[in-house]
């Protein structure tokens, strides 16, 4: 019986640990592509958008980071959306902020960086509201 008992209580244990692995705080991307995408940029341009010293920067930096991980591990081999433009359009966008955030991570985003991204920006709203 104790034999039992003590499976039944690593089996119990095991499920609470994996169940407890799979939540997150973070926004989870839903596999819309559009409303994830658009999600996404709002998250990149509060971060962006907020003035250097700023004391919620730090946690809208690191929110948009994780915002990118979750986006470019949910797209990045689908197949469905790699070839339209939006997307390529913002991997670029992707690209840019998480090498400035990782290369120069207490240094502000210079204003070319900030111009090419909004810029950016609008280009992917475009493409999506186009569906390409």
């Amino acid at each position: 019986m104790k034999r039992y008992f003590s499976r039944l209580i690593a089996l119990v244990l095991v499920a609470v640990i994996g169940l407890m692995g799979c939540s997150s705080n973070s926004q989870v991307m839903t596999g819309d592509y559009r409303q994830d995408t658009l999600a996404l940029l709002h998250s990149m341009r509060a971060a962006i958008e907020l003035p250097e010293g700023a004391a919620e920067q730090a946690a809208a930096q690191a929110q948009a980071r994780q915002d990118i991980n979750d986006f470019a591990s949910r797209y990045r081999r689908d197949s469905s959306v790699s070839k339209l433009s939006s997307f390529t359009t913002i991997r670029t966008a992707l690209n840019s902020l998480a090498t400035q955030y990782t290369s120069y991570p207490n240094r502000p985003l210079p204003q070319k960086l900030k111009e090419r991204l909004e810029q950016e920006f609008e280009q992917i709203e475009a493409a999506l509201k186009r569906g390409t």
